[in-house]
């Protein structure tokens, strides 16, 4: 029985599902690992720790499911995006990955824009100099750590050492590629003008390929390693939110998808490049070769709605658990009590600064409007409608750089709940719908290594063949407006605080 494989190769842990070639999932195993945080706001992880991960649930999935070593017919990876991995000559690593949310960068954000210019940075990499994008991890190491530097002969991003691995090949695809801050986006290929104006040697970085196409092929070692046929192909794979949008079938113009995990994204694709010159939201090469996606971020979406549920919802956690029931359910049955607007109370969901669409790092949340009539039941709803809200100023980004959205997805945690959805649906004014499979990403690298080995003749052909969607909840008529008027006035409250919020920050 033929299987294609799919590696997720997340911050807490890896997770590797097997699937059936109708797509339901055959087996799936999960091993964690740790984060090293050696000083305040900076973030690092063993590369050694994702390959033994990988291994380690590829093996035990192989025999979850009785399979035979030959019965794989392509692999694919997804990863946490921006890690900085460092090998010397050999292919030994130089120094724990600096991973996606380590903060130390600022200096070299600020190096890397002078350098470049702010203006041309964004034409050439869609995106403004980030701490958490690997160019300023890289120049970090090259101001701080020149001997780490002076030894360094490769440059990996954290799926690609896994591949690297098992395969032996020094290889990169262009979704994660693209958040490097080192790839051309429009051109799909490495940035010699940005590579010169860093100092960075090309010879550093590995050959680009497009996601479904294949990368190398298992070695004998970790044919023994995994338990699965040496010479099976690897494919390029994609960056985690590129292969979560394969994974729901995001492929085609007019569809988007919503996640509301700890932070909110929202991701549209594109086959017509669009880039914001405010840099509001990240424009990147999907999985879909030839193509692009779109992503703005909130950066406390789930988050807004847990810091609310551990500091005000003690009893209903308590009841929740009497009842074996989530906590976020009784949530949402009491938010569901109280009318469109929450009696005129507004939350701004800042709890973390803001990416889309301020790139604000001191504004903070808010709640405007509170009376003495307000309940803990009302705050609770204009927390949702305040995420929701926010999502919405990424969809109006979209709109403004003319990539359409007539067809909404929602993912993640806040995509379980109907309440949420419903109003996703009626204040972006258009369907929501979810996916049958939870697997995302691991679902969307598996449809690669299907295209990647010729079961399908396309990404857009093997998404149709694979995902099923639950039905549709439609806006209701009556409540767009509702939602536009209050949506208006959020709209209006970032500007009248910003000043007070730089003001704040400097107390």
């Amino acid at each position: 029985m033929p299987y294609l494989l799919g590696v997720d190769l997340g911050t807490s842990g890896t997770k590797t599902v097997l699937f059936n070639m109708d797509g339901s999932v055959a087996a799936s195993n999960t091993i964690e690992y740790p984060l090293y945080q050696p000083q305040n706001g900076w973030a690092e992880q063993d590369p050694l720790d994702w390959y033994h991960a990988a291994c380690g649930t590829m093996k035990a999935v192989m025999a979850q499911a009785g399979a035979k070593p030959s019965a794989i017919k392509g692999i694919g990876i997804s990863g946490q995006m921006h890690g900085l991995v460092m090998l010397d000559k050999e292919g030994n690593v130089l120094r724990k990955s600096i991973i996606w949310c380590d903060q130390r960068t600022a200096k070299e954000c600020g190096e890397i824009t002078e350098k470049i210019g702010a203006k041309r940075l964004i034409e050439i990499t869609a995106n403004p100099a980030l701490t958490g994008f690997t160019a300023s991890k890289i120049m970090w190491v090259k101001n701080n750590e020149p001997a780490v530097y002076a030894k360094c002969a490769h440059i990996l991003l954290p799926k690609d050492y896994v591949r690297y691995m098992l395969t032996g090949e020094f290889a990169t695809e262009v979704s994660d590629a693209s958040g490097m801050q080192l790839l051309d986006v429009p051109n799909r290929c490495w940035s010699d003008e940005v590579l010169d104006r860093l100092g960075i040697d090309k010879s550093l970085l590995a050959k680009v390929y497009e996601s479904p196409e294949i990368t190398g092929r298992l070695t004998k070692q970790a044919a023994e390693l995994t338990g699965i046929a040496e010479g099976t192909p690897v494919v390029g794979g994609a960056g985690d939110n590129a292969a979560a949008a394969v994974g729901t079938g995001t492929v085609i113009n007019g569809r988007a998808f919503t996640t509301i995990g700890t932070s909110g994204v929202v991701f549209a694709h594109t086959s017509k490049l669009s880039i914001d010159p405010k840099g509001r939201v990240h424009t990147f090469c999907c999985a879909v070769p030839g193509a692009w996606h779109v992503m703005g971020v909130t950066q406390a979406a789930g988050l807004s709605l847990k810091w609310f549920r551990d500091n005000f919802c003690k009893e209903e956690i308590e009841t929740a658990a009497g009842m074996g029931k989530d906590p976020y359910y009784l949530m949402d049955k009491q938010a569901e009590r109280i009318p469109i607007g929450s009696d005129r109370l507004l939350y701004l969901p800042y709890l973390m600064g803001e990416r889309t669409p301020h790139l604000d790092p001191d504004c903070r949340g808010v709640f405007f409007g509170l009376s003495a009539m307000h309940t803990k039941q009302h705050l609770l709803r204009a927390v949702l409608e305040g995420v929701t809200f926010s999502q919405r100023d990424s969809v109006e980004v979209l709109r403004e750089m003319g990539v359409s959205i007539s067809e909404m997805l929602a993912c993640g945690g806040g995509g379980s709940s109907p309440l949420w959805r419903q109003m996703l649906a009626d204040t972006f004014n258009c369907p929501v719908k979810t996916v049958v499979s939870k697997e995302g990403p691991a679902l969307g690298v598996a449809i690669l290594a299907g295209v990647g080995t010729g079961v399908f003749g396309s990404v857009e052909e093997g998404c149709s063949a694979l995902i099923k969607t639950n039905p549709a909840q439609d806006p209701v008529k009556e409540n767009v407006p509702q939602y536009e008027k209050y949506y208006g006035l959020y709209r209006k409250l970032y500007p009248a605080l910003k000043d007070s919020y730089k003001e704040l920050a400097n107390l």
